[in-house]
């Protein structure tokens, strides 16, 4: 039985790497259709059953789509796959999601902070007046509101847009979408934070605006400064003894 089993992973493993190789081999690009069901059995010399469990691991990479009645296109090759990966691998053990906002802060700063004179340069008057009207909206709404959740995942989508990069604008809000769903394990956002917040992404739009590269990445570094201070609240919290009760 487990030989058996073993065979069937194999050969849809096979399956699998022939539709990607047909993908690669035709250029196909996101919303490019594929071959109907019986095409892709012929094509690989394997039964519809193989194909079906193919196409169901792909389509959660989201590297193939099924549009039922329609049929089965390239997908959109987003890093949703990723998002889930890592979001519950946050959520799976206790203390693990501290550890894994820790990291996501290091990730995100770096990579930002990375790209700091690149993105000054590249903003224009139009994105800027765009950015400072999300900080209104983070303004207005405070960090309980989902808009303020919004206006910030729009904030940083803004930032990276002009440089052109696809993988660097999908990259960056994976990040951020994991960083927003495993997030709620710490502390709620205090006032004297929830003000810090909002007036380093007005700094950020500041130093960007007066093309200064190197404010721009120190506003960046005081941009991660709040939720560093909450993770070290959350670190404390779970390495805090149990206390007995009194008998």
């Amino acid at each position: 039985m487990r030989e058996a089993r073993t065979g069937r992973t194999l050969l849809r493993q096979e399956v699998t790497e022939g539709i990607k190789r047909h993908i690669l081999e035709n250029e196909l690009r996101p919303g490019d259709p594929l071959p109907t069901e019986s095409a892709l059995c012929a094509a690989l010399g394997a039964s519809r059953s193989s194909v079906r469990e193919a196409v169901n691991a792909l389509t959660a990479l989201d590297i193939v789509e099924v549009r039922h009645g329609h049929g089965t296109y390239v997908g959109r090759l987003s890093l949703s796959a990723l998002v889930e990966s890592l979001t519950f691998r946050g959520l799976l053990g206790h203390g693990d999601d501290i550890h894994l906002m820790a990291d996501l802060i290091d990730v995100r700063e770096l990579f930002e902070r990375g790209m700091a004179d690149r993105i000054v340069a590249s903003l224009g008057p139009a994105r800027l007046d765009a950015l400072d009207a999300l900080v209104g909206r983070m303004r207005e709404h405070g960090t309980a509101s989902p808009a303020f959740a919004e206006a910030d995942r729009a904030f940083h989508a803004l930032l990276v847009e002009p440089l052109g990069n696809e993988l660097v604008g999908q990259l960056s809000m994976a990040f951020w979408d994991v960083h927003a769903l495993v997030g709620p394990g710490l502390r709620a956002v205090g006032a004297e934070d929830e003000a810090a917040i909002v007036a380093v992404h007005r700094d950020l739009v500041a130093a960007a605006r007066a093309g200064d590269g190197a404010g721009f990445a120190a506003a960046l570094r005081e941009h991660y400064a709040p939720l560093r201070r909450r993770i070290s609240a959350a670190r404390a919290r779970t390495a805090a003894p149990a206390v007995s009760p009194v008998v």
